[in-house]
């Protein structure tokens, strides 16, 4: 090459230098404006990017007489991630459980809007009842159920496709230097020597790009990939590297070195495995190695660093043999380097890849999330189709959830198991659990768990018949204002026998199910055992019309007209429409809109879309009580025996549809209101009543969701009254008539006194 030739290309140089230099400087003051929008979270880890998505469960609230160990606040713990010490905590993250005191050392999170800062909380214990909060100074406060003290939220989901596995966190402290030193030796071996630039990389990017004419190499450094990959759309251009470098530089003046380093071995992609992606050393290495990060070995670490280049193109379950080329450079460049010895690195490269795979986990709530998704969609389309992040803060609990589900499989594994006929047909279920303070919705199941995401939902897209679940409803306008005429009670008399209702399409002669019939009978008992020609004249009486609206307002949709057969559940609806009407028996009266989703907002914070509760007064809190009171009698003597829970006040009915092809179960206990739908997705017979299909699987959830939700209590309404009547007429007697029971009322619909001259009948108006 001749000294002319040379000449040319050391200005150049000196030019691509120079001109690097001036970008740094102008980066540098960038970096320094866009280090005002760098949220200081106390962990990069909670700082979330531009483009980083995250689903979160609802922050748990802690209040008096909660019991620690029958609700789960340990398991609660331990799945944020927290450590039990053996003492009071001294950091963020840590717990200590002692008999009369549990101190826990909340992190600092984000919560509807709002920056929380770390906070050491002390729960004053009573034989593992939290009763109080202690603070620093040994001062005691009542707790309520306002939820003054609250865990932080859990992260469901790091995607609104449920397509990534379970990401796990690593900490640098627990890591070996075998395990993230290949990875330095790979993407940037100077990481702890530059700054946030590295500019002899950009120097040498910058004259590369020269030679090209273009982008042709970016000289990014660890933290620039953390930036790009949470902050930026991988399109290799000027303005996004310009982009990429003063973020990075914002980045590095709010975090040192090392909580970056961690940051990026928590979130680098690593590759799709049964269709489900790997972020972080965490994840890959039990997918991978069925490993722990820190139990690595150096040719396995090497293996991980090596797939950072091109996660799929270099995975080792596909491709094998650039995996093996690639992960012995690595090996090499760390014995180029002098972080291993030249007896290690043959060892190394020597070893296979030691792979022992195993199937990566993905615990996101796959058809709640599906909804999630279609409200994120509405409330911002335009990002959600840029694939930019943003922030969903849900009502899921996530303790109930992982409940919920485990409740559904097996409950539909048992009923495969002891009905043949249903080893091989399309069996499915739904659950739904509502908090009825607030209709946020706690658990929600949409079908088989493990069914992948995207998958048919049939807790809020199936419509079928609720069968005799509406009958409860039917009450609450017959208990009200029964159509302006006088309401009914618990003890009035209905005709339990053959009706044929004359009607414009021809006449109707509804059926029981066992096809017998009791004569006249009271209300409280015609529930209970969930007649159905009892029902039917209860419509009639009160008025088809009337007793529409009521389960209208009660937020199941009807048909214009209603048909005659709806106090028999002939009108369709799904397991969130009924869930949320039966929230008018625990409130009682008001009917709580199910609510999903609390907020959306974008990742540095601002909202998109807050969503506040909503309710809507059904019946007087006496009428709703009252049937909330009959539905008890279900439980201890009725059809819905199976609800029975010791200790629990448990109101709940059974449903089934015409031909049994759909199995219904729901009902209220303490804080939680829950709806177990199972059945065919073909439409076929089930074959099975409410209380063989779906109450197992309700009383199993509710067995361990009522002792994980705060305590709540129901007080009486005021204007309930109990009064003594004859078992026999339902009239009003003294304590002392042979026939005398106790029954409740509400104060101005109480029935008539006994007298010789006066003897109940039933309703003659239907009869």
């Amino acid at each position: 090459m001749t000294r002319g030739a040379v000449y040319p290309l050391a200005m150049r140089r000196k030019r691509a230098i120079a001109s690097t230099r001036v970008v740094v400087a102008a980066l540098a003051l960038a970096a320094l404006a866009a280090a005002g929008a760098v949220r200081a979270a106390g962990r990069l880890e909670d700082d979330l990017g531009r483009s980083e998505v995250r689903v979160r469960s609802e922050a748990y609230p802690i209040v008096s007489g909660l019991s620690v160990p029958d609700s789960g606040l340990v398991e609660r713990l331990e799945t944020l991630g927290y450590r039990r010490v053996h003492e009071r905590p001294s950091r963020p993250g840590e717990y200590f459980w002692g008999d009369t005191v549990l101190w826990v050392f909340r992190r600092a999170h984000r919560l509807g809007g709002t920056d929380y800062g770390a906070a050491l909380l002390g729960l004053r214990l009573d034989r593992g009842v939290v009763t109080g909060l202690v603070d620093a100074r040994g001062g005691e406060h009542r707790l309520d159920r306002r939820g003054l003290v609250w865990l932080e939220p859990e992260t469901l989901s790091e995607s609104l496709e449920g397509d990534r596995a379970d990401r796990l966190p690593v900490r640098l402290d627990d890591l070996p230097e075998r395990v993230w030193r290949p990875l330095l030796a790979a993407e940037d071996h100077r990481f702890f020597e530059h700054g946030a630039l590295d500019a002899r990389a950009v120097a040498r990017a910058a004259l590369a790009n020269l030679k090209r004419g273009g982008v042709a190499q970016g000289g990014s450094t660890i933290t620039q990939q953390l930036v790009k990959n949470r902050d930026l759309t991988p399109k290799r251009t000027l303005g996004r590297k310009l982009s990429e470098a003063a973020r990075a530089l914002a980045l590095e003046a709010e975090y040192d070195k090392r909580e970056i380093l961690e940051a990026y071995l928590s979130s680098v992609y690593l590759g799709h495995v049964d269709g489900l992606a790997i972020y972080g050393y965490g994840t890959a290495a039990r997918v991978y190695f069925s490993r722990r990060p820190r139990d690595l070995t150096l040719p396995q670490a090497a293996l991980l660093a090596a797939m950072v280049q091109g996660p799929n193109g270099l995975s080792p379950l596909r491709h094998p043999e650039r995996a093996l080329s690639r992960r012995n450079w690595v090996l090499g460049r760390m014995r180029e380097l002098g972080w291993v010895d030249a007896g290690e690195a043959e060892a190394a490269r020597a070893s296979g890849l030691g792979l022992s795979p195993s199937p990566p986990l993905r615990s996101a709530p796959v058809h709640a999330l599906s909804r999630v998704a279609a409200e994120a969609r509405r409330a911002a389309p335009g990002r959600i189709a840029e694939g930019r992040g943003v922030v969903v803060e849900t009502t899921l609990d996530p303790v109930l959830q992982r409940d919920a589900e485990q409740a559904v499989s097996r409950g539909l594994a048992r009923l495969q198991r002891e009905h043949r006929a249903l080893r091989t047909a399309p069996l499915s279920a739904a659950l739904v659990a509502i908090d009825p303070d607030d209709g946020a919705v706690l658990a929600y199941v949409g079908g088989d768990p493990t069914e992948p995401a995207g998958g048919f939902d049939r807790a809020s897209e199936a419509k079928r018949q609720p069968g005799s679940t509406v009958k409860p409803l039917v009450l609450l306008e017959a208990f009200d204002r029964c159509g302006g005429r006088d309401p009914l009670s618990p003890s009035s008399r209905v005709a339990d026998e053959p009706l044929r209702w004359e009607l414009p399409s021809g006449v109707w002669e509804p059926e029981n199910y066992d096809r017998r019939f009791e004569g006249v009978i009271p209300v409280r008992q015609a529930l209970a055992e969930s007649r159905n020609v009892p029902f039917a004249r209860i419509e009639r009486w009160c008025g088809v019309e009337a007793t529409a609206k009521t389960l209208e307002r009660a937020g199941l949709a009807v048909p214009d007209p209603p048909p005659p057969s709806l106090a028999l559940g002939t009108v369709e609806t799904s397991p969130l429409e009924l869930a949320g009407a039966y929230t008018v028996l625990a409130t009682p009266g008001r009917a709580r809109a199910p609510r999903l989703v609390d907020r959306i907002e974008l990742p540095e914070g601002r909202a998109i879309e807050v969503a506040h509760p909503s309710s809507r007064r059904v019946v007087r809190p006496s009428s709703a009580w009252l049937v909330r009171d009959l539905m008890t009698t279900a439980v201890d003597d009725g059809t819905a025996r199976v609800a029975r829970i010791e200790g629990v006040d448990v109101a709940a009915k059974t449903g089934s549809s015409s031909d049994l092809k759909d199995s219904w179960f729901a009902g209220h206990a303490d804080g939680v209101v829950a709806v177990v739908w199972v059945g065919l997705d073909d439409g076929r017979s089930l074959g099975l009543t409410g209380a063989a299909g779906a109450g197992p699987i309700w009383r199993e959830f509710m067995l361990a969701a009522v002792p994980a939700r705060p305590p709540r209590t129901l007080d009486r309404p005021r204007d309930i009254v109990e009064r003594y009547v004859d078992s026999t007429t339902g009239l009003l007697v003294r304590e002392r008539h042979r026939h005398a029971v106790l029954e409740r009322f509400r104060r101005g619909a109480l029935p008539p006194r006994d007298r010789f001259w006066r003897r109940d009948t039933p309703l003659s108006v239907v009869k």
